[in-house]
């Protein structure tokens, strides 16, 4: 077995792992990166599309942004559409900020391209990995065929990784909501149908129109937590679409080949504490939100921030100020986020027999919110993201 020394142990190769490591390498701390999938797998794993104003302008700060910047769509706007019409909100012009279109992916591909012209150590295909002594100052990270001795071990490794998993039971406390409906998501190689993202509210159930370039469409459909993706066909999904964003100014869905098709469950979920000892949880490994408030991926970015402020402050100067707030201070921002999620789900969904009193009660929140400046300041300013 090979034995290697480095100062933060980070296991996950995703937006959280890769961004640590390049905020430590930015403050001179040594980190590994040991991720279970293989770099293409990493590379080409569709998630989240929507960067808030702090996470990008945090990309920028520390030299990540060139290809966000030349490729992204900045968006200062989106749609609310239901009674069959568009009712805009303007993102910027209430908040002064914006949100940019960029594949979670294509952030992954240029943390790797920089983490490895810096250098960095990241390990792809790696198994058994398991984590040990998180209580002392010297945690360890075993995986088949090596050990991490370590100062720090970030655990970036998501819903299903091993992280969480090792704090005690009697420490760890999780919240969840599981909610009555799942995404079925649709990738299409085709010209996005309109220029901003429009969220629908149909009697059939919600609807999201998105994009990832200006070839590319995200589309999403609320389906029944139990639907199988074999039962629907592209030119089911396709009629579904045209039934549910139709309005009655004739916009037009435009179609093309599927590339990706899948469906994802919905549900929100928190671990807290997100520190035990020398184990920091970040990420989905400690949260998850429903993705109709676009916040996963971005929490995941805050949570790294505040981290690898509080482990320069550990490791440069034997501070533990910083360390021993961590947990709170992200889960300040991690409630915020599962409360406005909640809320965007809640009012866009039809719950699976829901009376009509449920819907006009849908339908009263989307009016008030398409007609009150305060209502709609207060959604963009969560949609774009709050200050760090």
């Amino acid at each position: 077995m090979s034995r290697v020394r480095t100062q933060v142990g980070i296991i996950g190769a995703g937006p959280a792992g890769l961004l640590l490591s390049h905020l430590l390498h930015l403050e001179g701390i040594d980190s590994v990166v040991l991720e279970a999938r293989s770099r293409v797998y990493v590379e080409r794993r569709v998630r989240a599309g929507v960067v808030e104003q702090p996470s990008a302008d945090l990309l920028r700060e520390v030299g990540l942004a060139d290809r966000m910047d030349k490729e992204g769509l900045p968006h200062h706007g989106f749609s609310l559409r239901f009674d069959r019409e568009d009712h805009r909100i303007p993102l910027t012009e209430l908040t002064g900020s914006a949100i940019t279109v960029y594949g979670q992916q294509e952030i992954v591909k240029d943390l790797i391209q920089a983490r490895l012209a810096a250098g960095g150590d990241i390990r792809f295909e790696v198994s058994d990995v398991a984590v040990h002594d998180v209580e002392t100052d010297r945690p360890r990270i075993t995986f088949d065929g090596g050990e991490l001795e370590c100062d720090v071990i970030a655990g970036c490794d998501g819903f299903h990784g091993v992280s969480r998993g090792t704090i005690p039971v009697a420490v760890l406390k999780t919240f969840q909501q599981d909610y009555p409906f799942a995404w079925l998501g649709l990738l299409a190689k085709a010209e996005p149908s309109h220029e901003e993202l429009i969220y629908t509210s149909h009697e059939r159930g919600f609807a999201l129109h998105s994009m990832r370039s200006p070839e590319v469409t995200r589309l999403y459909l609320q389906v029944d937590p139990d639907e199988r993706i074999e039962d629907w066909s592209d030119d089911r999904v396709w009629d579904e679409l045209h039934l549910r964003l139709e309005t009655d100014d004739g916009f037009e869905l435009n179609e093309g080949p599927v590339i990706e098709k899948g469906i994802t469950p919905m549900r929100g979920f928190v671990a807290e504490p997100m520190r035990y000892g020398r184990l920091f949880l970040a990420g989905d490994a400690a949260h998850i939100v429903p993705p109709t408030g676009a916040k996963g991926m971005n929490l995941a970015i805050a949570d790294v921030l505040v981290l690898s402020r509080a482990l320069a402050a550990l490791l440069h100067k034997g501070e533990t100020e910083l360390v021993e707030s961590y947990s709170d201070t992200c889960l300040r921002r991690v409630w915020r986020a599962q409360g406005f999620s909640n809320h965007m789900t809640t009012m866009l969904h039809r719950a699976p027999g829901a009376e009509d009193y449920q819907h006009r009660l849908q339908l009263s929140q989307l009016r008030y919110t398409a007609t009150s400046s305060a209502a709609a300041t207060s959604l963009a300013e969560n949609y774009v993201g709050l200050p760090f």
